[in-house]
């Protein structure tokens, strides 16, 4: 059920939005319910209705973990020097 809310903002973010929605061919309020419904089921992903991951995409997971104190340069590096030895 969709049900109308006003809102007050500045003129210039407005006049940009529309610019936004008119070059994505989506209407403003529909921009705005995915906003806030991103918002709102930050935590849950299924119920994202917007963003469909394809199912080529959710093939090439793989489970592998990165650790965030991984050092590509340097182990690319040292793969180099062993390589060509």
């Amino acid at each position: 059920m969709d049900t109308k809310l006003t809102l007050k903002l500045d003129k210039f973010v407005i006049d940009k939005a529309k610019d936004y929605a008119s070059a994505q061919k989506r209407s403003l309020s529909r921009i705005i319910e995915s906003y806030l419904r991103s918002l709102i089921n930050k935590n849950d992903p299924s119920h994202s209705d917007d963003i469909e991951i394809s199912p080529f995409v959710k093939s090439m997971a793989t489970g592998v973990r990165i650790p965030g104190t991984l050092d590509y340069k340097k182990d690319y590096g040292d793969y180099l020097n062993q390589k060509y030895k």
